[in-house]
């Protein structure tokens, strides 16, 4: 199986309804405010975990695929390394590895013994727009890659517990981005810098949407992955089994 544009992004996206607000300027006090609040969430942030449901829509046959599992995050300076174990797929036992370790993202799936391999390169900008925003990134780096606008607050849930979150509506600045998505949402806890929903709408009317739970933040990582997934805790990259097929994209 080739792992094409649509298998990668499908690493985004589950929806919670909540109560919309009025949008506001990007240069609005609240935004100012969320951002710095990004930006002290940020210094602190070391790693994550979530659970998430990750669905996405192909409007022309209004036809969902929804994936299952846990994903991780870990800060390395200004680089947010990701691996995610998807467990399910429309329900089903569906089981597959996703690593990005900065440079380089990996796809393993043991059903059919493959890794398939991206070279990040000059998409790197298109990568970490789907697979680590809103995950211990800052403020001022959010508003170096986007043009944002507040949204205002909402209020989800996790843990069983109400937590107050920012929507942010945002456009890319990157042309490749903007090419690939027209816009992008995030439902964002600033004071521990993660995102709890995120939304990406495609110029096709697509549309990918994510939902995290069971967030901790700050918590050992490497033990979490180690346990449940092939990925190398040192360096966020796949070690696949003996006998696996390599394919380099």
């Amino acid at each position: 199986m080739t792992v094409t544009r649509r298998h990668i992004l499908a690493l985004s996206v589950l929806a919670v309804v909540a109560l919309a607000a009025a949008p506001l300027r990007a240069a609005s006090p609240e935004l100012d405010k969320v951002l710095r609040q990004m930006d002290e969430a940020a210094s602190r942030f070391h790693s994550a975990s979530a659970d998430f449901a990750w669905d996405q829509l192909t409007l022309v046959v209004n036809s969902h695929d929804v994936q299952n599992g846990t994903v991780y995050f870990r800060r390395t300076g200004s680089t947010t390394q990701m691996a995610a174990q998807i467990v399910k797929l429309n329900g089903r036992p569906d089981l597959k590895t996703l690593a990005y370790d900065g440079h380089t993202l990996q796809l393993y799936q043991p059903r059919i013994q493959q890794l398939s391999v991206f070279a990040a390169g000059s998409n790197r900008g298109q990568y970490e727009s789907f697979l680590t925003l809103g995950f211990g990134g800052s403020g001022r780096e959010l508003a170096a890659n986007w043009d944002i606008t507040f949204a205002g607050y909402e209020t989800l849930t996790d843990r069983g517990q109400p937590v107050k979150v920012a929507r942010l509506d945002l456009v890319a600045k990157q042309p490749s981005v903007h090419n690939m998505f027209s816009k992008v949402s995030i439902w964002v806890d600033p004071t521990r810098g993660v995102s709890l929903k995120q939304l990406f709408a495609e110029p096709t009317g697509d549309s990918r949407t994510a939902l995290y739970v069971n967030i901790t933040v700050n918590e050992a990582v490497e033990p979490a992955l180690k346990a449940n997934t092939p990925v190398d805790p040192k360096d966020f990259r796949i070690k696949a089994p003996a006998g696996t097929s390599i394919v380099n994209h």
